[in-house]
């Protein structure tokens, strides 16, 4: 499989946790009337159709090279139908990324779940770092997307997204862990950036080519430096740190 644009590990902002998704729109309920509610669904159908269809042609032959037609071509609907969902091949690009992430991180919090001797809250980050980067390291496509559009504008803009009713927020999740560490922080959000930044930039060619260690052996040096910035930024630790 070609990927037609070169990608690099610049700008490689890995969602481990915080691949956080984007406002991805409409989630009201119609109410609970039978016919309502196959209607939804079936709308849910095309749309997920239509991101599944530009996520194979991205990743097939870039995105600059994927036009709205072949989109909906390879989807089998209308081009008028791609209208009702999004407003032009960027936004499904959003749609897309943000989607996959927030898959990424719900699986690696549920698997967390299972793990109720994991109390502490740094332990629970890292232990949900480690199961995105085994994800993304099993889904290389995933990694080349994500890759060459996330950033961390994009990820403060998708931090309030709900995927579904019976699911909170990514800001939710990460809010009730904070409240339940063993430490306060200051600059919260400055942390977790610190963090996206190191796991980001270290792990891209380490997942694609081994490089220069392979993702297992980097792991125990990412844990170290993680658990460093989290001492850095306790609130009777800290020291130096410009206010936001």
């Amino acid at each position: 499989m070609q990927l037609s644009e070169n990608i690099k590990m610049t700008n490689f902002h890995l969602t481990f946790l915080w691949i956080f998704p984007y406002n991805m729109g409409n989630n009201d309920r119609k109410g609970d009337d039978p016919g309502m509610r196959k209607v939804d669904h079936n709308k849910q159908q095309k749309r997920e159709s239509l991101m599944d269809s530009a996520f194979s042609l991205f990743i097939d032959n870039g995105f600059n090279k994927t036009s709205i037609a072949d989109i909906v071509k390879n989807a089998g609907v209308a081009k008028g139908t791609f209208y009702l969902y999004f407003k032009d091949k960027y936004d499904i690009r959003n749609h897309l990324i943000a989607h996959k992430a927030s898959q990424v991180f719900q699986t690696s919090y549920l698997a967390l779940q299972k793990h109720t001797e994991i109390t502490d809250f740094e332990d629970q980050v890292i232990f949900i770092m480690d199961d995105i980067l085994d994800q993304l390291a099993n889904n290389l496509n995933l990694v080349r997307l994500l890759s060459k559009h996330l950033s961390w504008g994009f990820f403060k803009n998708s931090l309030f997204f709900t995927p579904s009713e019976d699911t909170p927020s990514i800001h939710t999740i990460y809010d009730s862990m904070l409240q339940n560490a063993n430490h306060t922080y200051h600059f919260p959000e400055l942390m977790m950036y610190m963090i996206l930044e190191l796991v980001s930039g270290t792990s891209y060619n380490s997942i694609l080519y081994q490089q220069p260690v392979g993702l297992e052996e980097l792991k125990p040096q990412l844990h170290q430096a993680v658990r460093g910035i989290f001492n850095q930024y306790r609130a009777d630790e800290i020291t130096d740190i410009p206010e936001t």
